[in-house]
Order: structure tokens, then C-alpha cells, then sequence
């Protein structure tokens, strides 16, 4: 097959911002035949400053791979060799890559190491069970990992407060983190606060949660819980040591994907193959469950031995909306999830 023949079948195969996303490196060993068409050969065949062939791909991208979008360039990188393409789609954001001579463009890439350890945990992980298949004990284990700034993550918070609020230490509550941030840092340093919380001030975890919630306005919900900063921004400097956070954030070899690598729960996050925000894990199960609250008090009580009386309150079967806001309630979806 030739490469004039692969071009044409992979421009009229990529016209769709759709298709761009889900690109795998596969694919795009075979689009780099699509550079020789029309005029960008001439261009290419010139050694040219870093800045200007990334805007000559840009073009290349909207006139040949895609169709009602537009990409736009944010910035530049250089990684492994390559130019790093920080682009926006339609209001999504992704990483492409392109030799520095132009010739060859690689919409995605795929870490072969974070691959595999992904899939060897999954391979390995318990697989997701339901409310009535949860193992029970006197005193159920409910581990909840989110993304701070996940909507669907949110959402199940806010679901999963009254359920708090009803079985208080009845139950051992762990909120804790996927190991990869698909919001960027601000999520990060979200995300370490709020660990530090639940690691020195347990007891008012579940107030800061209620005020984050509404608006995700940390420093407003510092003052209002009452906890001290200054005691909990040195917890979250030694967390960000300690896991190397930041570290992990600005090496982009670390990153899962297109993602930066957030490793506090890291181990708990291979163990049960959790592969993104909301997973719910009760007893060591991971469950698929309703994000309203009456859905959620029913599968943690599902897990006793002997569920308490606090199992018969009645709790609202609203879904609550993904994002922020404790007042609104709608029919949203209770399987989207940020993965």
C-alpha cells in the first residue's frame, strides 16, 4: 500500500475530534505517512526553530485531520527528543507530539511501563461486586476514592455525607485519592489538604467536605471549619516531600497517560484496580452502587453482620448534581465517572 493511499484513508478516518482522542500510538505510526501531502512536504524538508513547526502542524491538524474543530496551541515542549503539542480541541485539552523536523506527527503516546502495571493490577484486582455480594464485618471498612475536582466524584461525596452524618463510627470512612489527577495541579494541592485533614483533624473531615462542596472554596472552608492553616500547610509540605507530588508533577515521565501520577494511595489503588473517580470499596469489595444518599446507607448497611438501627433512617433518593452545589438535585447519571 502506498503512502499517498494510507494518507488518504487515515485523513478521512481521523475527521472527527472524537477520533482524536481515542488515538492510540498504533495508529499513529501510521499517520505519519500523512505528512507528505501538498505543500508541508517543502516546509518540512527545512530545518526550522521548534516554535514554527509546531505552528505548521497546528495547520497541518485543522486543514487535513480535522472537521467542525479547531485546534488551538497552547504551548510547547521538548520531551524525549520530540516537540510536546499542548493543544485545545473543543474545549479539551490533549498532548500530541512531532519530530523536530516536522515529518512525523503522533496524536497520542502511551507509556508502556504505567501501562502495564495498570493492566497487570486490574488482571489481579477483586472484580466489582454489587450490594448484596459485599463481605461483612461488625464494623464495615468504606474507602471512597475521587478526584477532588471529578463532578462524578463530587458527586458521590455529597451523596455519601448523610450516610456519614447517619452511621457516624459505626463504620470506618476512608476518603481517599486516584493516583492519577486529570485537573491539573490546582487538584493536586486539593487533594493534600484534604488528606492532611482527615489525617490530623479526622473529626472535621466531614464539616470541611460539606463547605468544599458548595463552591470549592478552600480557604473560605478553613476559616469556617476553624482548623489551623499553619498546622496543616506543614502536614501538606511533608506530604508533598514524602510522596513526591510536585516532583511527580513536573517530571512527565512519571505521568500516567496524559495525566500527572498522584501516589498517597497508590497501593491501595492497585490493590483494588480502581480506575477512576467515584470507586467505592466496602470490606475490600469494589461495588457499583446509586450516588444518592438512600442508595448508598443501603449498601454500606448491607455490609454488617448486624445492621443498627441507624440502617432504618430515611434518607433522601435524590441524586445529587455532579460538581459543586449541596442545593441542586437532578436525575444525573450514576455511572459517569472521570477516568
Amino acid at each position: 500500500m502506498t503512502a499517498t493511499v494510507i494518507a488518504k484513508r487515515m485523513a478521512s478516518a481521523l475527521k472527527s475530534t472524537a477520533f482524536w482522542q481515542a488515538t492510540t500510538a498504533v495508529v499513529a505510526v501510521l499517520l505519519v505517512a500523512s505528512f507528505f501531502v501538498g505543500d508541508y512536504s517543502n516546509t518540512f524538508s527545512k530545518k526550522l526553530p521548534d516554535e514554527v513547526v509546531a505552528g505548521n502542524t497546528i495547520a497541518f491538524i485543522n486543514q487535513y485531520l480535522l472537521q467542525g474543530a479547531e485546534a488551538q496551541l497552547n504551548s510547547i515542549d521538548e520531551v524525549y527528543g520530540l516537540i510536546e503539542l499542548n493543544m485545545t480541541i473543543s474545549g479539551t485539552k490533549y498532548q500530541s507530539y512531532v519530530t523536530k523536523d516536522g515529518k512525523l506527527l503522533f496524536p497520542s503516546v502511551i507509556n508502556t511501563a504505567v501501562t502495564k502495571a495498570l493492566a497487570d493490577a486490574a488482571a489481579k484486582a477483586p472484580s466489582q461486586g454489587t450490594a448484596t455480594g459485599i463481605p461483612k464485618s461488625s464494623k464495615p471498612t468504606v474507602e471512597l476514592f475521587v478526584m477532588a475536582y471529578c463532578p462524578y466524584g463530587t458527586q458521590m461525596e455529597k451523596g455519601m455525607l448523610p450516610v456519614l452524618d447517619t452511621l457516624g463510627d459505626k463504620i470506618d470512612f476512608q476518603l481517599k485519592f486516584v493516583n492519577y489527577a486529570m485537573h491539573g495541579q490546582k487538584e493536586m494541592n486539593e487533594q493534600m489538604w484534604q488528606y492532611c485533614i482527615e489525617k490530623d483533624n479526622p473529626d472535621q473531615l466531614t464539616d470541611y467536605l460539606y463547605c468544599f462542596l458548595k463552591a470549592g472554596d478552600r480557604e473560605g472552608c478553613l476559616t469556617e471549619v476553624g482548623l489551623d492553616r499553619a498546622s496543616l500547610e506543614t502536614c501538606v509540605n511533608e506530604t508533598d516531600e514524602s510522596f513526591s507530588i510536585t516532583a511527580d508533577y513536573e517530571d512527565k515521565s512519571t505521568w500516567m497517560g496524559n495525566y500527572p501520577h498522584f501516589g498517597i494511595h497508590d497501593a491501595e489503588n492497585v490493590k483494588y484496580g480502581v480506575r477512576g473517580s467515584p470507586t467505592l470499596v466496602v470490606n475490600g469489595q469494589a461495588v457499583g452502587t446509586a450516588r444518592d444518599p438512600a442508595s448508598l446507607l443501603a449498601t454500606v448497611c448491607s455490609a454488617f453482620n448486624e445492621a443498627p438501627e441507624e440502617c432504618n433512617s430515611s434518607l433522601s433518593s435524590a441524586t445529587p448534581s455532579p460538581g459543586f452545589g449541596l442545593d441542586e438535585t437532578t436525575t444525573a447519571s450514576n455511572t459517569a465517572a472521570c477516568s
